[in-house]
C-alpha cells in the first residue's frame, strides 16, 4: 500500500507533466507553495483534491485552505481514514 506522501507526489507529478513541466526529484520540498512555486491554478487544485480524496479518503480542503506541500502532507497524514 502506498503512503500518503507517495500518492501526493504521484498526483503532483501527473498534474505538472500535463502542464508540460519537467519534474525533478527536488520538486517535493514541504515549503513549496501550490500556486506560486508549483504554478497550480484553481482547476489544478480542484483536480488534485478529487484525486487525493479518491485515493486516500481525505479532503485536503475540509479544514480550510492549504498553501504548501507540507500542509497537504500534514492533512493527509492526520486525517487519513
Amino acid at each position: 500500500m502506498k503512503t500518503p506522501a507517495t500518492i501526493l507526489e504521484e498526483e503532483i507529478r501527473r498534474l505538472l507533466e500535463q502542464k508540460g513541466r519537467v519534474v525533478g526529484s527536488d520538486l517535493f520540498s514541504d515549503t513549496l507553495t501550490l500556486r506560486g512555486d508549483l504554478g497550480l491554478d484553481s482547476f489544478d487544485l480542484a483536480e488534485l483534491t478529487v484525486h487525493l480524496e479518491e485515493r486516500t479518503g481525505v479532503d485536503i480542503f475540509q479544514e480550510g485552505v492549504v498553501n504548501t506541500l507540507g500542509e497537504v502532507r500534514q492533512r493527509l497524514d492526520s486525517d487519513r481514514k
